[in-house]
């Protein structure tokens, strides 16, 4: 099958639209690089027009509870670059009755981080900064106590930084106060803490800290903001044109997808908390189309080099306490040939799980806050790709 590559875009056809809220209610297609005809049929077999397949109805079944009036969730299944599925199921707004759509952009939370990792790879590979960084180099405001972490530290959850939720002051009912933290107070948060878990490099700690951090570090080494360096170096590039590093007042999101929680039996709106407004560790909005261009890019040269896409996608740091994962790379879990990453924040539940040797992507986006969908996300696996092997 040839190769895909390159970001000049061209739509495919107009928009159709259908009555009601079926899970393709709104079925906008896929823009994708100019292609051979044999290849424009694949990939308009990924949206609705596979309605009715038994492929199609198993996913379906597994995604029942997320059709109709209740927060959705967007599902893209992806072989050899092409999308075998690509579907919307549910509402992105309950409040206007909008429903989910290939290109609702949901809030990705953690799985955020790979794009945070790889700005920072990017500036390595231009010469900006070393992987083997002093993290002080960058941020020397932050206490002598973190003069042996580097940015490599930070990538793989191996500096012991304390937790930054830790030390937000609470509100008068014990919550976390309701003012938004951004990258920077996270760096002053962590500027009066002379403490670590563990001497860095001894061991394994996920920090949300610790990719807050690296976003002010991509600003420090490029002359740039993260939100416009990650627009200029790899949305644009890419194509991406609806993801964004989403801040209030600065840039909008484009056909947004709220979060909704279940309380008391009812779907409430809570889109937002005290720590959304962080970026590097969560603060990016993307969807199921704009990642189908992200996973292309991981299989070539065309935003970070062989070496680098290796280095990334290597067990760094060994986890021995969590379940279907063996370590860590630079914003990737691992797990034997699985490379996934989980994304959870108080409206919303995410997961992309991928199978570089075998051409396989699973992603799956939802506005709600609850359940995780991991499992979920396997079991659409099963469905095509029968000898993935199976983590119950």
């Amino acid at each position: 099958m040839p190769k895909i590559k390159g970001s000049r875009l061209k739509p495919l056809l107009h928009k159709r639209r259908a009555t009601g809220h079926s899970p393709c209610a709104y079925n906008r297609p896929m823009r994708l690089p100019m292609m051979p005809a044999s290849l424009l049929l694949v990939v308009l077999l990924g949206g609705c027009a596979t309605t009715g397949t038994p492929m199609q109805a198993s996913v379906d079944a597994l995604m029942r509870d997320y059709t109709g009036d209740v927060p959705g969730a967007a599902v893209l299944v992806l072989r050899d670059g092409q999308p075998l599925l690509r579907r919307g199921y549910g509402l992105a707004d309950l409040e206007t009755g909008t429903p989910v759509t290939p290109d609702t952009n949901f809030r990705l939370a953690s799985v955020s981080k790979q794009f945070t990792a790889a700005a920072i790879l990017l500036l390595a590979e231009d010469g900006k900064l070393s992987l083997d960084d002093p993290v002080r180099k960058w941020l020397p405001s932050l206490p002598a106590s973190d003069d042996a972490i580097t940015l490599r530290h930070l990538l793989t959850h191996a500096s012991g930084l304390i937790d930054y939720e830790d030390l937000m002051a609470p509100d008068a009912t014990g919550q976390d106060t309701l003012d938004q933290v951004h990258d920077i107070d996270v760096l002053h948060l962590l500027e009066g803490e002379d403490r670590l878990y563990f001497a860095p490099g001894t061991g394994y700690r996920y920090s949300n800290g610790a990719y807050a951090l690296l976003a002010l570090v991509v600003g420090k080494a490029s002359g740039q903001d993260f939100a416009t360096f990650l627009r200029e170096r790899i949305f644009k590039p890419l194509g991406m044109d609806g993801t964004v590093a989403y801040e209030n007042g600065i840039s909008t999101v484009a056909r947004r997808a709220y979060g909704h929680s279940l309380v008391d039996g009812r779907w409430v709106r809570t889109d937002q908390s005290s720590t959304s407004a962080v970026l590097g560790d969560g603060g990016i909005y993307s969807s199921i189309d704009d990642l189908a261009r992200w996973d292309a890019a991981l299989y070539d040269d065309r935003l970070l080099s062989d070496a680098m896409r290796a280095d990334a996608f290597t067990l760094h740091n060994p986890i021995h306490d969590e379940a279907d994962v063996d370590g860590y790379g630079y914003g990737w879990r691992i797990h034997g040939e699985v490379l996934w990453h989980s994304g959870e924040t108080i409206g919303g539940r995410n997961v992309i799980i991928r199978w570089p040797q075998r051409h396989l992507t699973v992603v799956v986006l939802t506005n709600r806050n609850d359940p995780e969908p991991y499992r979920l996300a396997m079991k659409i696996a099963a469905l095509y790709l029968p000898a993935a092997p199976a983590h119950d």
